[in-house]
């Protein structure tokens, strides 16, 4: 399972047209995914004071575009990228933070 941080309504949007699409898909090429024990960190880094937050648990066995887990050179750590929209039927959970 990897997870993704991000608005209920950029969520909502994601479920009208079918697929979700995270802004980086368009300026970076990837979104931005996060293992369990990394989420703590993102949303102290990211989302500090934003509100309407969801946490969506996605099956990394259900998506159909590509993940490469990649070196964050900032933290020294690697976090899952995906190369692609996320197929909905992937998304296994939708967490209100």
């Amino acid at each position: 399972m990897i997870y993704h941080i991000t608005t209920k309504s950029e969520w909502e949007n994601a479920l009208t047209i079918g697929k979700y699409e995270a802004a980086s898909l368009q300026k970076e090429g990837f979104i931005h995914m996060s293992q369990l024990h990394q989420i703590d960190g993102v949303l102290e880094r990211y989302f500090q004071g934003k509100i309407d937050l969801v946490k969506l648990s996605v099956d990394e066995t259900k998506l159909k575009a590509e993940i490469i887990n990649e070196l964050s050179p900032s933290l020294q750590e690697s976090f899952p990228h995906v190369y692609g929209a996320i197929n909905l039927d992937a998304v296994v959970g939708v967490e209100n933070l």
